[in-house]
């Protein structure tokens, strides 16, 4: 934080750390701009905080987050599964939902079997392209 800056105020941020919510990595991120950390956590909790989702479903959305193929964030799957079994979710149900989040990665085969097929007809036709790389 430089000179200019005042302590910002950062209850979610507190309240995250008290539980044992915090990620260490943002440790960075709230000394260098704590004002702008409590703002984006506050968004991210938002739903839980206000009551608009119910616990359960708010941990199931967060371990497929935390699982998903552009996230894969191991600490926060650990935390969210921990927390997700400590309130009652069935080790079902957490499957279900790394099963489902897992069908992420099909896109990469959705755009490179297509992709395949049509450079494998070329390859037979035509033979080797020279000179593409």
């Amino acid at each position: 934080m430089n000179e200019d800056q005042t302590q910002a105020d950062t209850p979610t941020c507190d309240a995250m750390r008290e539980a044992g919510s915090w990620n260490t990595a943002w440790d960075s991120l709230a000394e260098l701009d704590a004002e702008w950390t409590e703002k984006f956590l506050g968004m991210a909790t938002h739903p839980i905080r206000k009551g608009i989702l119910d616990p359960k479903t708010f941990e199931l959305i967060a371990i497929a987050v935390d699982a998903s193929c552009t996230h894969l964030y191991a600490p926060g799957v650990r935390r969210h599964i921990r927390k997700a079994l400590e309130i009652g979710v069935s080790v079902e149900e957490i499957l279900a939902v790394l099963q489902l989040t897992s069908i992420l990665g099909i896109h990469s085969m959705a755009l490179g079997a297509p992709i395949l097929i049509e450079e494998a007809q070329k390859l037979a036709s035509d033979g080797p392209v020279q000179g593409t790389y």
